[in-house]
């Protein structure tokens, strides 16, 4: 499939930011773990990688949710282990998100923070901790932090979401 295309995305909980993209339409791959960058953001930090078909879904409304979806407008104690970024795999693709980063920023009262930066190295988490919400939607922890992130994206976003798996969410 030549329209496959891949973008990795860091800014919070992995658990979290893997629930989130999974749901979507024209995303065929989730890979929670930590991505490395360039330079002085070569350390490795929590983020997912993500293969999308991009004629089904855009690059703007994956930044778009990716955006909304994780405290992108503020600096916080534990920044390095959650940067917020979009690491890009080409040039063209570092231009789009520029361009659509530029565009969605009037959309926020705050300052966006979330760096636009070069993919570097992936590291794929523990087996136990992949697909983390499937395996344990009625804990404590999805319940407060996964499920108002999908909430969100039926409030907001349902056109994008999978229809098989709109019906199953049940978020409560």
């Amino acid at each position: 499939m030549e329209n496959l295309a891949q973008i990795g995305l860091g800014g919070g909980c992995h658990w979290c930011t893997e629930a989130v993209f999974s749901v979507l339409k024209g995303v065929s791959k989730v890979e929670q773990g930590w991505i490395a960058s360039t330079e002085k953001n070569k350390y490795f930090s929590e983020a997912v990688l993500i293969e999308f078909d991009s004629t089904i879904i855009d690059l703007e409304t994956l930044v778009s949710i990716h955006l909304y979806t994780h405290s992108s407008t503020s600096y916080h104690s534990m920044r390095n282990k959650y940067r917020s970024a979009v690491y890009f795999f080409s040039f063209q693709q570092q231009k789009e998100i520029i361009e659509i980063m530029e565009g969605l920023r009037e959309l926020f009262t705050q300052r966006i923070i979330t760096q636009i930066l070069p993919f570097s190295e992936f590291k794929l988490n523990q087996e136990k901790y992949l697909n983390y919400y499937k395996k344990n939607k009625d804990n404590g922890f999805c319940k407060r932090y996964i499920n108002p992130k999908l909430e969100m994206l039926l409030a907001r976003y349902k056109p994008n979401l999978k229809e098989n798996l709109v019906d199953s969410l049940e978020i409560k």
